[in-house]
């Protein structure tokens, strides 16, 4: 993978990649997807940093969640599918895993969806 040579030289070549963690993705999609005003535009050239993501099983804000007696689950069989959706948009995307509100039931829907891309996941 080739980055930008002012980035690498900005972060002296450290961190690897990053995670984004403790979000669903109905609330960053949008940006690594490149959508702009319901248009899809090209994948934004940064979006080759983001490698792995550990989403939340709640479309809820956070704000929302706080304020909740229960923790809301989502629905797992979803959250997989649009998992599946940006491994197959972003191709740098290689670790997924879980945040609030994920169980066994949500490792066990995004590895069956996730588990075979470009980079041999691994789960």
């Amino acid at each position: 993978m080739i980055y930008p040579p002012i980035l690498l030289s900005m972060t002296n070549a450290y961190p690897l990649f990053y995670m984004i963690n403790c979000a669903h993705p109905d609330h960053f999609q949008h940006l690594l997807l490149g959508l702009g005003d319901q248009q899809q535009t090209l994948q934004p050239a940064w979006t080759t940093r983001i490698q792995a993501l550990r989403v939340n099983a709640s479309k809820l804000s956070h704000a929302d969640l706080n304020a909740c007696s229960t923790l809301d689950d989502g629905n797992p069989r979803e959250l997989a599918s649009q998992l599946q959706i940006l491994q197959q948009c972003v191709p740098s995307l290689r670790v997924f895993g879980g945040c609030c509100g994920t169980d066994s039931r949500h490792i066990e829907a995004i590895a069956t969806s996730c588990g075979k891309g470009t980079y041999g996941v691994q789960v």
